[in-house]
């Protein structure tokens, strides 16, 4: 979900905002977004949150810094932008992977403590 309201609240940043307001707007975004990954990295505590959580602050100190610099998103920016957010669904590609794995592994176990209590 927080990937969704992110990408809906970007491509709403960028059709509607003037380019200096939407600068702003996209910094403060993206503060919200890894604020989001901070918080359900505390709750949950797995690796793949802290590191969806680190690169976010990647792409906040991105945003920042060509906004506080007034530089214009050259290739460089792009290039890192989009790196950084496939870096951030890799992460939660591992994060569903592991959260797979460990109920398969849960059901196996009930699988078997069931066969021995029944006698089979």
């Amino acid at each position: 979900m927080i990937i969704l309201v992110g990408a809906v609240a970007s491509l709403l940043i960028q059709l509607l905002l003037p380019a200096r307001p939407q600068a702003t707007a996209s910094l403060f975004c993206e503060g919200l977004y890894g604020f989001s990954f901070l918080l359900l990295a505390l709750r949950y505590a797995s690796p793949w949150l802290g590191g969806a959580m680190l690169l976010q602050a990647i792409q906040f100190s991105l945003h920042a810094y060509y906004l506080v610099g007034d530089r214009p998103h050259d290739l460089t920016y792009r290039v890192v932008n989009n790196l950084n957010s496939a870096g951030v669904l890799v992460c939660i590609l591992f994060g569903i992977a592991a959260s797979w794995r460990r109920q398969a592994r849960a059901s196996d176990r009930q699988v078997r403590a069931g066969n021995h209590f029944s006698g089979k």
